[in-house]
């Protein structure tokens, strides 16, 4: 009778493990729960209609998040598209374990969200004219260095933590300031925590837009006129536009312009990486398998090269062992509940796949 009962709850386990592939096959799913004593577990299964467990999926999805909608009519429309996330989420991790794909994607705080809202959202890289007022020095590939095959900045203490910049489309400013912190680090030895709302707030004469967008070369040549940029205690983020109130006494670090890696070349992004550091980058970040990355590298052969729309970091690369594949660790900006803790796996090598060396820069400090 155990044997059997144990059996049971193992098939059970497995169903609800895997409940997301079985959305779309059964309208009944099975639920499990166990009564535990001290000599033995009693197990009981019940039914419960497809219709209840995606209403509980849905409620669990609002508190986790703090979903809060307007009227009823917003809700049932935001709870159509989490549901119509969740079967493409399914189908995609269905399709990767038939190995069909290189990453998993998976649930997020975007999934009530249709993919235009995200990208319209965060992803707030903008090409401006103001780009061309200075340009930038050419990345020098140097002789007689070692390349190692792999290399990861976070092992080495240079990177900070993962940050959110919420309903912001800051990712330029994010971006930016996490390479300052670096080249300030690589040249003083201190990890100071700098002002991305001194960026957000104070760059609009450069090119930026606050939350409405910008371009990090553009937020170098700022702090390089301006003589530095806050630290972040001093000038804390909002996640929205404000005024300016930087503060020269409380300055963290400061640059003397900018440099910009050879277009397209993946193997000078590389090299950048193990002998500069860490290194700011624009991507295409507007396909839905972004939005709702998980795990795994992720590759998207319909990801454009050229119309880039977010600012990231690129914080190492290496290849992984059991595929062969080669691989950017790729720092994002929209906390650590997206993707990998904040991180994703960026194919490396794959005919610059969404762009990741197309526009690749430094701050000189």
């Amino acid at each position: 009778e155990k044997k059997r009962n144990r059996f049971l709850c193992n098939w059970i386990r497995w169903v609800e493990d895997n409940i997301v592939l079985l959305d779309f096959l059964f309208s009944l799913v099975f639920r499990r729960y166990s009564v535990f004593t001290n000599d033995y577990t009693l197990t009981a299964c019940y039914c419960a209609s497809f219709e209840e467990v995606l209403k509980d999926e849905w409620t669990l999805f609002k508190l986790k998040y703090g979903k809060h909608y307007k009227n009823k009519v917003e809700e049932e429309f935001r709870m159509r598209v989490f549901l119509q996330t969740k079967e493409k989420v399914a189908r995609h991790n269905a399709e990767y374990e038939l190995g069909l794909h290189t990453y998993t994607l998976g649930i997020n705080r975007f999934a009530d969200q249709l993919p235009q809202e995200v990208s319209g959202e965060m992803n707030g890289l903008r090409i401006t004219k103001a780009e061309s007022k200075k340009g930038g020095s050419t990345f020098i590939i140097p002789e007689n260095v070692v390349i190692p095959d792999e290399v990861d900045w976070r092992q080495k203490g240079a990177v900070t933590p993962v940050k959110n910049q919420g309903q912001c489309g800051s990712c330029w400013a994010f971006s930016a300031v996490r390479v300052e912190h670096r080249q300030h680090y690589r040249k003083t030895g201190n990890l100071t925590s700098l002002s991305e709302q001194n960026l957000v707030d104070c760059s609009i004469s450069f090119g930026n837009h606050g939350c409405r967008g910008g371009l990090m070369e553009n937020g170098f040549q700022y702090i390089e006129q301006n003589g530095g940029i806050d630290t972040e205690a001093s000038y804390p983020y909002t996640a929205m536009d404000g005024h300016c109130h930087y503060n020269k006494e409380t300055i963290g670090a400061t640059d003397t312009g900018y440099v910009d890696l050879t277009s397209g070349d993946e193997e000078n992004l590389k090299v950048a990486v193990a002998t500069i550091g860490p290194i700011s980058v624009a991507i295409d970040a507007s396909r839905p398998t972004f939005q709702s990355y998980q795990s795994g590298i992720y590759c998207d052969p319909q990801c454009s090269s050229q119309h880039l729309d977010h600012g990231v970091l690129v914080v190492g690369y290496g290849t992984d062992k059991a595929t062969n594949q080669d691989y950017y660790i790729v720092k994002n900006s929209w906390s650590a509940d997206w993707g990998d803790n904040g991180y994703l796996k960026m194919c490396r090598n794959q005919n610059n796949n969404c762009g990741i060396a197309t526009q690749a820069t430094y701050p000189l400090v």
